[in-house]
């Protein structure tokens, strides 16, 4: 017998069981409710009840105008979320990739320290700070309070890859903008933004994402006034126990998830061309 042999392919085993238990069966389960619906004449069993392929939780999910704003809030309440990120971290990265003292990543630390703690924790200490100074009581301020969650919760996921394309960015660039007498904004638009885009499309992946469906920060900082897709979609599963209505809302959700990728990363940076080519 041929005797076994252990190379470095075999590490992927464990992942490539992990991907298939944990990502793929539960897509695979998501897809078969969501087109399916109980029909005691049904001629597929799924969980022990008599089931039928239809398209019905589509047609009735976009049928229902309730749903169709949700998922604009949802959508409206992520890309603002993103936007004030972007602005508040991008300038805060750059310092942070020029700073002195940041040699050991001291000052890193800092800023990225919250992702450590707990996610509820840090929402329900943001709801704390929100109820001391008046702003929690207040319905008109709920979509506010939201934003400010969500800006609190996720900045450290955009400082982080922002940071790690702009401590790698070639300075002579920028110098040689200087020397040739590019306007600092002309440097900025043409040379440092360019440059600095595939940390900014990761950060946008890593927040436009997850904040149309942390129901967890639009509940607890709402005061119940916010109602985003994602908490239509636990209700679904929890409180209705309808499995088909939520995996076809999941599945809305999965596909428009998709085309944002799509298009966010049509602006991602091409490593296949040379970087800092072209600049005027």
């Amino acid at each position: 017998m041929k005797a076994l042999r252990f190379s470095r392919k075999h590490l992927g085993i464990p992942y490539a069981i992990f991907l298939l238990l944990f990502v793929v069966f539960p897509l695979v389960l998501i897809i078969v409710y969501a087109f399916t619906k109980v029909d005691p004449n049904g001629v597929l069993e799924l969980a022990g009840v008599k089931v039928s392929f239809t398209f019905d939780n589509f047609i009735e999910f976009f049928s229902k105008e309730s749903n169709i704003r949700v998922l604009f809030i949802s959508f409206g309440l992520a890309l603002l979320t993103t936007v004030i990120c972007l602005i508040i971290a991008y300038p805060l990265a750059s310092i942070l990739a020029k700073s002195k003292l940041n040699k050991n990543g001291v000052l890193l630390l800092l800023f990225i320290l919250p992702m450590w703690i707990n996610f509820v924790l840090r929402t329900a200490a943001m709801k704390e700070l929100l109820f001391a100074i008046g702003m929690y009581n207040s319905n008109k301020l709920s979509f506010v309070n939201t934003v400010i969650g969500m800006v609190y919760d996720y900045l450290p996921f955009v400082i982080m890859p922002l940071y790690t394309v702009m401590i790698k960015l070639d300075k002579s660039l920028l110098e040689a903008s200087a020397d040739l007498g590019g306007a600092p904004i002309n440097t900025f638009f043409r040379i440092k933004l360019p440059l600095t885009m595939p940390g900014i499309v990761s950060a946008v992946t890593m927040v436009l994402l997850p904040t149309t469906t942390s129901y967890v920060v639009s509940d607890t900082l709402g005061n119940g006034n916010v109602t985003i897709i994602g908490k239509v979609i636990e209700s679904q599963f929890s409180t209705m126990f309808d499995w088909h209505a939520g995996s076809a809302i999941a599945m809305v959700l999965l596909v428009l998830i998709f085309i944002t990728m799509f298009f966010t990363n049509k602006f991602a940076d091409d490593d296949t061309q040379p970087r800092g080519s072209g600049l005027w």
